[in-house]
């Protein structure tokens, strides 16, 4: 009789010799064996038992199991180790050690022809730089990919993802992540519906609705990436960035939050929170930090009123922070526009922003917009060669062949200064060869009641002109009517000063100073061809029709 030791020691040697003998036959055993590694045991096992099942033996190991494959290392409590199928069990304090890569867990089945793991219970996977944390995870031991799909976090230097699923690529050190992601970053916090990360990189890509959101902006995209190193995004779909009191909205968007430089392409929408106001356009370059933009392809204005809006289209619109020391003059900021050649417009762009290097961040904005300048509201109408609009004295400034219509009334001048009042126009200012036109009957009539002068201001009582002061060298052409309302003359005069009252959208009375000459003749007798002064003209057709026109 052998003792029980010596038993155990002969059935280890002889389960190694059936081990060795099986190693060889699988060498032998060239076709579809070619990619199977077999699994070793390592030596150092505390004891070794050979459990019989209908489908073969299994070795039962246990205390300081230690098993190899190639240069895949595994460790556990204790396991079940299928020799014939290459496959292992194990429990307890499970390690996977690998060349550049580590697993753990409580629990792993490992199939070593397919080199997959199937880990429960605290699944760690790491590189080193980087550890993935989950309850359940698969682990391919050839690709060095973990996935999970019930919750899972990933963390790296500085940065933590956690998601209901996700995909770790070892190697390649990219990770794709699903439902209710979130990303904790000191720079920013993400939440995202789909995403992609590379732990080397820091590039995020984005697959589904995410969100940015960083001490200073708030970025919403569902595609594109995110170079969260270098802080630079790339938005190619329908995006949006907040800055402070800016909107931005584009079919594409790119953005660099450390220079503050954006670019918005493709159905833009800029809205300054802070002021109701909102800018329209095709393309926009934007800087967050100086607060500036440049809108070019059909950029439309809109100051937003509870009654009445007031719509502002232009070749190009640029926006910057008003300087609450200095107001810019008309003459400063419009200058450079009024040379249309090649070259000076290159040149616009230096200019006003050398102008506002030194402009403060306040709240308040000016724009500026270059060239076949329309205005729109509901009770005015009006176009120039080049506009500024400044939210700090909420003053239009019009200049280069100015016209405003109001009603029946058109208004021309060298320049036009409207005052608004919560975006509804309360004062007009002429301060040059002011010219008004009110159109007095039918279109078809064509009788028109005619002031000139110097200079014009106009008073406006909700959105209609009340009345307006001319001066000095006013001169008038009015038709006259009787208390029925039938003309009875044309009645033309010149004075020094001249108040001019409006009624029912149309000339009331007129009321003559200083050095008053007057002539009134009959209406049967006038020549109202003829009856005209000297600044006359009739531009009703180049008078916007609708807010949708200035979107054409």
């Amino acid at each position: 009789m052998l003792s029980p030791a010596v038993s155990l020691r002969l059935n280890i040697l002889f389960v190694l010799c059936l081990m060795l003998c099986t190693v060889n036959t699988y060498a032998q055993k060239k076709a579809d064996t070619a990619n199977k590694v077999p699994v070793e045991l390592l030596p150092g096992i505390e004891n070794l038992y050979v459990v019989q099942t209908d489908s073969g033996d299994i070795d039962k190991l246990i205390g300081n199991v230690g098993l190899k494959q190639g240069e895949t290392y595994m460790y556990c409590d204790s396991a079940y180790f299928n020799l014939s199928k290459n496959t292992v069990e194990a429990f307890g304090n499970v390690r996977v050690n690998q060349p550049g890569s580590q697993a753990e867990s409580d629990y792993m089945r490992y199939v070593g022809n397919q080199k997959m793991a199937y880990m429960r219970g605290n699944v760690m996977l790491t590189d080193g730089k980087s550890h993935l944390w989950s309850e359940n995870a698969t682990y391919n031991l050839s690709t060095k990919i973990g996935t999970y799909d019930q919750g899972g976090t990933l963390q790296d230097s500085t940065t933590t993802l956690s998601s209901n699923a996700g995909v770790y690529n070892m190697k390649d050190k990219n990770a794709r992540f699903t439902g209710d992601v979130i990303v904790t970053d000191p720079q920013y916090n993400m939440t995202s519906d789909d995403m992609g990360y590379n732990t080397d990189t820091k590039l995020v890509t984005f697959f589904g609705k995410s969100v940015v959101t960083s001490d200073s902006s708030v970025l919403h995209t569902s595609c594109g990436t995110y170079d969260s190193k270098n802080q630079i995004a790339h938005f190619p779909c329908r995006s949006s960035v907040l800055n402070d009191d800016q909107y931005v909205e584009a079919d594409s968007l790119d953005h660099n939050r450390k220079t503050g430089n954006g670019k918005a392409i493709g159905n833009v929408i800029a809205i300054d929170t802070s002021r109701n106001t909102t800018l329209y356009c095709g393309k926009a370059d934007f800087n967050e930090k100086k607060k500036i933009m440049w809108a070019t392809v059909k950029p439309v204005l809109k100051q937003v009123n509870d009654k009445d809006s007031i719509f502002i289209r232009a070749d190009t619109f640029f926006s910057y922070p008003a300087n609450r020391n200095k107001i810019v003059t008309n003459a400063e900021v419009m200058k450079p526009v009024s040379i249309k050649s090649g070259k000076k417009k290159l040149k616009e762009k230096e200019i006003v922003q050398a102008d506002t290097q030194a402009a403060d961040t306040s709240k308040f904005r000016h724009f500026i917009g270059y060239h076949n300048v329309r205005i729109f509201s509901d009770s005015l109408q009006g176009v120039c060669d080049s506009v500024s609009y400044t939210q700090e004295d909420s003053t239009i400034r019009m200049i280069y062949n100015p016209i405003v219509w109001s009603r029946n009334s058109q208004i021309t001048g060298d320049t036009i200064l409207m005052f608004l009042d919560s975006s509804r126009l309360k004062k007009i200012y002429v301060p040059n060869n002011a010219f008004v036109i009110s159109q007095s009957g039918p279109a078809k009539a064509k009788l028109f009641d005619q002031v000139q002068g110097r200079t014009l201001t106009g008073f406006f009582k909700n959105g209609n002109i009340d009345y307006m002061i001319v001066k000095p060298d006013a001169k008038t052409i009015y038709y006259a009517k009787d208390d029925n309302g039938a003309y009875m003359g044309v009645n033309e005069a010149s004075s020094v000063r001249v108040k001019v009252h409006f009624k029912d959208e149309e000339l009331d009375n007129i009321v003559y100073e200083q050095d008053v000459k007057t002539k009134m003749t009959p209406i049967k007798m006038a020549d109202i061809n003829s009856m005209k002064l000297p600044r006359f003209k009739w531009l009703v057709e180049k008078k916007p029709k609708s807010r949708a026109e200035l979107f054409q």
